[in-house]
């Protein structure tokens, strides 16, 4: 490994370098690259959504990507960035940036990003070069922030200039529905890359853009600089790509029909489609498209024709000519833009669902005639629609609630809204689902339940200490097999037990001379169901056994402290933790003062905005911003007040065992 150092960023040369660079020719390329492309390197640091049981959870991951604008876009992979909520960036003088997503586009895998520094500037940029000139043998090297390390580069050949995933092997390359190999055919090469470099560049020895790296199956995979420039050039004029779409689903020649010397197999055309419209069938080959000869034999071709149907002018008609039981027929098709597969997902809370609205493929396959609905993604289990009978389930279609038809997210996001406005606990609706072939009806209690207080158990007598069994092995040890009882372990600061001098190691033998017979861990109850039976306020007779000599104690006997689960509870949807009040078993388990305010993180939610600020379960709040946490209503008010004035970020000082941290929560408010 050999390390270069260069304005104060470390760049790592991995392995193939190492090598290679005993050839001062090459090591001379190599840092007239290094420090050409190593200024528009940066590490993008990424919290993104999904959605599962209903509910949109967040993560943080990494990736790479290079800066192709003075203006400051940046060029990465869809999935590194195409799902983010919040984006930020290292540059390589090691400024952070915060970015925002410019567009995205699953079908290439590719994104821009921009970034948005609190003061204009200019950035550091690098070009494209021309892909289609890359040759199997050509040096390249891969830049980026594998495992969101330091900026790193390796070098490598290219060993495959159109490499396809074989789908046999790999199925198909999906993402949010779309087959990224249906247009891509990627640069195959062998410069060490890891997770991380995803988004990254790879780079001829001129310093240019050949490839975005995507992905590593042994070898590394980028896609095609010059199809990535395409897209980003449209992701940066109009936030995303517009592509021409005709319905028709095609795959090279058969063996048996290769002798036919051209062609592509149309292997199924959808319901309704252009293709349809205009008379194509299955089992046509397409000789001619828009004035171009097609010849498919090998998968290897199949993204230049589908990237030939993409490209054709939107809306306008094009001629086909397609070869039928040994005749040619000229047909006119026209097409229409291609919509997402996979429109996006949202959460509704009120519900405990996640849906996304249907698109024309998603309704084909589902053998609707309609899109009107909301397709059903996940449910909350123990939510609102999880707890109707019947439930309602993924991939079920909600089509009406009470008499009003549901045509799409944003209509049922507005009837929620109209139906739980000034409602204070959920409201009982009628909802219409389908579910393959049946259509059925349930009632779901919409809205988001508020949490009950407790209420308190009955109080009986307690002895405040904590103990264990004599067992047998322990009587046998301390002397005596005969002794049965109760040792203590803990003598409660400030309590009767102490007042009345109890201590620990203190062995409990009998209660007001009725003998105790616990030996055996299972009796851990004994006393303690003992003492319940006095009156709170009472005294208790105590015969011990201290340092071998008996002796009696009498301790007054006080009312049992709360227990976590009698305690009041505050959940807050908007950043998904829950707190409670603080116990005297809590204050005495961390030794607090009497006095100590604050409330105790009793649930965290995965996913969440405080899972996402590192918030812990048992983290003590001590205050909000700079507003002091007295008690759980105080807390409540506070959390309240900020739901209202959204601010970007909240800062909860917390006691995390002996030390005090905070933590920094930068909530999205949009929904």
């Amino acid at each position: 490994m050999t390390t270069l150092f260069a304005r104060g960023v470390c760049i790592v040369l991995l392995a193939p370098f190492a090598a290679m660079a005993q050839d001062g020719g090459t090591r001379e390329a190599v840092e007239r690259v290094v420090a050409k492309v190593k200024p528009a390197l940066v590490r993008i640091h990424v919290v993104a959504v999904y959605y599962d049981e209903g509910r949109e959870n967040r993560y943080e991951s990494f990736g790479s990507g290079a800066i192709i604008s003075k203006e400051g876009h940046v060029v990465t992979n869809h999935h590194v960035a195409g799902d983010a909520t919040r984006l930020s960036c290292t540059l390589s003088n090691r400024e952070e940036v915060d970015a925002v997503l410019v567009g995205s586009d699953p079908m290439t895998d590719i994104a821009i990003i921009k970034l948005m520094p609190d003061t204009p500037q200019e950035f550091p940029a690098v070009s494209f070069g021309d892909s289609s000139k890359v040759r199997v043998g050509d040096s390249v090297m891969a830049m980026g922030s594998p495992l969101s390390l330091s900026q790193s580069v390796t070098l490598g050949i290219v060993s495959n200039a159109e490499m396809i995933m074989p789908r046999r092997m790999f199925g198909a390359m999906e993402m949010d529905g779309e087959d990224v190999g249906a247009l891509v055919r990627w640069i195959a090469h062998d410069a060490v890359i890891f997770p991380g470099n995803s988004g990254g560049p790879l780079v001829d020895m001129n310093g240019d853009i050949i490839g975005i790296n995507e992905i590593g199956v042994g070898l590394g995979g980028a896609i095609p600089g010059s199809l990535a420039k395409g897209v980003a050039q449209e992701l940066m004029e109009h936030g995303t790509v517009r592509r021409s779409w005709i319905g028709m689903g095609a795959r090279p020649l058969l063996k048996q029909q290769e002798s036919i010397g051209r062609g592509v197999l149309v292997t199924d055309v959808l319901d309704g489609a252009p293709a349809q419209a205009a008379g194509i069938q299955s089992g046509d080959l397409v000789v001619r498209l828009a004035g171009k000869d097609v010849h498919v034999r090998f998968e290897e071709q199949m993204p230049e024709f589908n990237g030939l149907v993409a490209g054709l002018p939107i809306g306008q008609p094009f001629e086909m000519t397609v070869l039928r039981n040994g005749e040619e027929k000229t047909l006119t098709v026209t097409t229409i833009e291609r919509e997402k597969v996979r429109p996006k997902e949202r959460e509704l809370k009120q519900w405990g669902i996640t849906g996304r609205n249907l698109s024309y493929v998603m309704s084909k396959e589902l053998k609707r005639a309609s899109r009107d609905g909301v397709s059903i993604t996940s449910v909350r289990p123990g939510g609102p629609a999880g707890d109707a009978k019947p439930s309602i389930d993924n991939e079920d279609v909600l089509i009406a609630v009470n008499d009003t038809p549901i045509k799409d997210l944003d209509s049922l996001v507005a009837l929620t809204s109209e139906i739980s406005k000034g409602a204070s606990e959920p409201v009982p609706v009628l909802a219409t689902f389908e579910r393959k072939t049946g259509t059925y009806v349930t009632v779901v209690k919409v809205g988001i339940k508020e949490l009950n207080d407790p209420g308190l158990e009955v109080k009986k007598a307690w002895l405040p200490v904590d103990t264990q069994v004599i067992t047998r092995d322990i009587a046998e040890k301390m002397g005596n097999a005969e002794l049965k009882g109760f040792r203590l372990i803990q003598v409660y600061k400030g309590s009767t037990a102490e007042k009345a001098g109890l201590k620990v190691g203190d062995l409990v033998t009998a209660v007001d001379g009725e003998a105790l017979t616990a030996n055996a861990p299972e009796h851990y109850e004994e006393l303690p169901t003992l003492i319940r039976e006095y009156r709170v306020g009472g005294s208790a007779e105590l015969s011990i056994v201290r340092d071998g000599q008996p002796m009696k104690v009498a301790v007054e006997l006080v009312r049992a402290p709360l227990l976590d689960r009698e305690m009041r509870k505050y959940r807050d949807d908007n950043f998904d933790f829950t707190v409670r009040e603080i116990t005297f078993f809590d204050r005495a388990k961390e030794q607090w003062a009497q006095e100590q305010a604050g409330v105790l993180v009793d649930e965290v939610k995965p996913g969440g905005w405080a899972a996402l600020g590192e918030l812990n379960t048992n983290d003590l709040v001590l205050g909000v911003g700079d507003v002091s946490t007295t008690d759980l209503d105080a807390f409540a008010a506070t959390m309240k007040g900020l739901s209202e004035s959204k601010p970007e970020n909240v800062v909860l000082r917390v006691r995390r065992g002996i030390y005090t941290v905070y933590v920094e929560l930068q909530p999205r408010w949009d929904n």
